[in-house]
């Protein structure tokens, strides 16, 4: 997101980084986040859109290498539209977090989960510590 694209009075990257912690999810940090998830939905639903048309509207595959080409294409969109059909929930709950004023905060321990993780990846529901024990653990019984 350039920071000219974003609305009158609505925080800037630079601004947002350079909060004071006191300010950690005032209602301004809340609309940028908002306005970053909404555009991140956004986005997310036009380049599923974009992969469905591509994959449904093969060009001239007389050749075979063109129509491996185009089958490995097919498959890599397959599996962006699968992950990125996973994303728009997690983007929906995010909101929901703002609604109810949970947004920025770890679901497990209550702590902030910090801006730079938020910016990074805007549907964190886990502070980073609490993340990397929550991996630990599925990756200790996946085996």
């Amino acid at each position: 997101m350039d920071n000219k694209e974003l609305k009158p009075n609505m925080l800037t990257l630079d601004q947002i980084k350079a909060a004071p912690d006191e300010d950690y999810m005032n209602d301004d940090q809340l609309a940028f986040f908002r306005n970053l998830l909404i555009e991140l939905h956004e986005s997310t639903r036009v380049h599923i859109q974009q992969a469905k048309d591509q994959m449904s509207s093969p060009a001239d595959l007389s050749d075979e290498s063109d129509r491996a080409t185009w089958e490995e294409q097919c498959a890599l969109s397959l599996r962006i539209v699968e992950r990125e059909q996973k994303l728009l929930p997690k983007i929906q709950q995010a909101l929901e977090r703002i609604r109810l004023g949970e947004y920025g905060y770890c679901l497990e321990s209550g702590e902030p989960i910090g801006i730079l993780r938020l910016l990074a990846r805007p549907t964190a529901e886990y502070c980073a510590e609490v993340k990397a024990i929550r991996e630990i653990k599925e990756h200790a019984y996946k085996h």
